[in-house]
């Protein structure tokens, strides 16, 4: 059994769609970023990655390589998935949040969940997501950014 922690943080701007968990949001500003820019699959990748000691996504899917700008960050999710699976590891659960002043995410929460587990083929009752505010403090709570926290527990096959 192994266990991984993953972090991420992207700046709100305008003309950009705010993309979470593989779901738009409907919000006035987007994430800024080379992909999707999306936070919550950035860190659960992360956290896989750092379970296996296999490097961080900057190492995997470089911000300087043009193949993944724009690149969706669910075909990420996948293929970070795969390297899981050559390592000869599967996941045992997922447990997540986002970290956002607004919008509202509770809405979203679902259909974010079910985006994960269909990406990662696995029963939407191992894929935990949870969003939160910080309250109005911070560059989250002056709606500067997003940010997100994930833990992954790997398993061997």
């Amino acid at each position: 059994m192994r266990f991984g922690i993953g972090f991420d943080v992207h700046q709100l701007v305008k003309g950009r769609n705010l993309i979470l968990g593989g779901e738009k949001i409907p919000h006035v500003k987007g994430l800024l970023g080379h992909s999707d820019a999306d936070v919550l699959l950035h860190a659960i990748i992360d956290a896989m990655l750092g379970a296996l000691a296999l490097g961080d996504i900057g190492q995997h899917f470089p911000d300087t390589d043009p193949q993944y700008a724009g690149i969706q960050s669910l075909e990420l999710l996948k293929n970070t998935h795969t390297l899981i699976q050559k390592q000869n590891y599967k996941i045992g659960n997922i447990d997540s949040i986002i970290i956002a002043q607004e919008p509202k995410l509770k809405p979203y929460i679902p259909a974010i969940r079910t985006n994960i587990a269909q990406a990662l083929y696995l029963d939407q009752q191992l894929v935990s997501v949870k969003a939160t505010t910080t309250e109005s403090l911070g560059y989250v709570g002056r709606k500067e950014g997003i940010a997100s926290q994930a833990v992954v527990c790997l398993l061997e096959n």
